[in-house]
């Protein structure tokens, strides 16, 4: 099997399953730093997020307060809004065949995908994930 075929095969695998498998928590019960992602809003980042505080903090790629819809590159997000949040997102695998999904984010919560995908929508909503 050439590199090729694993490295198609491994974004395969990956794209069934994108999220982090850590468990979601606050910021305030990790000490994961929200960067310069302003009280209340919704932040992607199209890097992995540095969570050292001595390190100054990557430009979000998106910051929404409510509703959004576009296209922005992300790796990391940050959920610091008063409710959940539906997170819709694509993947365009090398043959160029899209995945499209989405993914309930929990107020504070902070996640990462593990290779880059286009966030394309976030929906606020009441109530939890």
């Amino acid at each position: 099997m050439g590199i090729k075929t694993v490295v198609v095969g491994a974004a395969a695998v990956a794209a069934a399953g994108m999220l982090a498998a850590a468990p979601a928590a606050s910021a305030d019960e990790t000490g994961w730093n929200p960067g310069n992602c302003p009280k209340g809003a919704f932040c992607v980042w199209a890097d992995y997020h540095d969570q050292d505080t001595t390190t100054p903090p990557e430009t979000p790629s998106l910051v929404t307060y409510g509703e959004w819809a576009g296209n922005v590159p992300a790796l990391t997000f940050y959920n610091d809004t008063s409710s959940a949040a539906d997170l819709k997102w694509s993947y365009t695998f090398p043959d160029g065949t899209t995945r499209s999904s989405s993914y309930c984010v929990s107020r504070l919560e902070t996640n990462i995908f593990y290779i880059p995908v286009t966030v394309t929508n976030v929906t606020p909503h009441n109530g939890s994930c």
